[in-house]
């Protein structure tokens, strides 16, 4: 079957998502575009061929959606995901799930009313082939026990609007799914300190910032988040066991020689470094709506715990002086792969 999607969100992501669907993956096509900008609706379909609709919930009950794509902004998430939830179709919402802890839990509720997934959050990073190499090695075990993950996430810049909470809110928070995933463990306390700032931020930011995480079983994670490094996108991940370690491969890019030097070129931004990983995710949850399963992706209880420490990371930043923060994750539902 052809999977028809409607996309809530013309910005962005919603009209590189929608390029995607129809000019990358085969077996979807767009049959509707909502957005609050109703103009702006009507332009993104006009080019896709798809029925712009007036709101999100006249997107969700359409007869000619089979799937919903949110990528609107995050404050309005959970109402467009309870709203798919409760028309019985499968929903890919870009991250956040949910600004709230609170409005997390009622997706996750919602979700275990029906009795089946319907939810997958848009942490892309699981797709990227390195971090799945790393997997594949770490479920072997034969670098023994993880000890200790070290990492960093840098921008070459950001804009005057970003705040110091977002640097654990909209940057670290991919570190914190991949780090769930591939240790296949749950952070249980996080810490945030800054070090000397950068004096290529603006003045409101504190940048850069270190944060460290500590798993249940004992794995302590550092972070550096530098989001004015100035030099590109860059992002590393070492995994270090009893018997050996891992590391996220750099992208892989041609050496050149020229002026009596050697080197290689450094991605400017994310768009690049995981284009890659954002087509097979999309492949992939298309291939879950078209044969009627469950989405294999980030779960809504995956949203749910990534938000929880994010705002674990953001009260010991705030709290400043280096407070070590306990996350506070309820116990995990049958439907997600727990007992509760």
């Amino acid at each position: 079957m052809t999977v028809r999607v409607g996309v809530i969100g013309a910005g962005m992501i919603g009209q590189d998502h929608i390029r995607r669907l129809t000019e990358v993956v085969t077996g979807a096509t767009v049959t509707a575009v909502a957005d609050v900008d109703t103009e702006r609706a009507a332009e993104v379909a006009a080019r896709c061929g798809a029925t712009a609709l007036p709101t999100g919930a006249d997107l969700v009950a359409s007869p000619d959606v089979d799937a919903v794509l949110v990528t609107s902004w995050g404050p309005t998430h959970a109402e467009h995901v309870l709203n798919a939830i409760a028309a019985g179709k499968p929903v890919f919402c870009e991250k956040p799930l949910a600004t709230t802890a609170e409005d997390c839990l009622r997706i996750v509720e919602a979700e275990r009313a029906r009795g089946r997934r319907l939810v997958q959050v848009g942490f892309m990073r699981r797709f990227d082939a390195g971090y799945r190499q790393m997997k594949e090695v770490l479920s072997t075990g034969s670098l023994g026990a993880p000890l200790m993950v070290h990492c960093a996430h840098r921008n070459p810049t950001v804009p005057e609007s970003y705040h110091s909470a977002m640097a654990a809110q909209d940057t670290a928070v991919h570190e914190i799914d991949v780090l769930r995933w591939l240790l296949d463990d749950e952070i249980v306390s996080a810490q945030v300190v800054t070090p000397r700032a950068t004096s290529k931020r603006f003045g409101h930011l504190k940048d850069p910032q270190i944060m460290v995480f500590e798993t249940g079983e004992g794995v302590r994670i550092d972070l550096e988040v530098f989001v004015n490094c100035q030099y590109g996108y860059d992002i590393q991940c070492e995994v270090v066991g009893e018997d050996g370690l891992v590391r996220l491969p750099d992208p892989a890019a041609v050496g050149i020689r020229t002026a009596a030097r050697h080197g290689t070129g450094v991605l400017q931004d994310w768009k690049d470094r995981f284009a890659e990983a954002f087509d097979t995710e999309f492949r992939e949850w298309v291939a879950t709506v078209a044969a009627g399963t469950e989405p294999t992706g980030p779960s809504a209880w995956d949203g749910y715990a990534a938000t929880v420490i994010s705002d674990a990371a953001v009260r010991s930043q705030e709290a400043g002086g280096g407070e070590i923060v306990t996350v506070d994750i309820k116990p995990r539902p049958a439907l997600y792969g727990g007992t509760a």
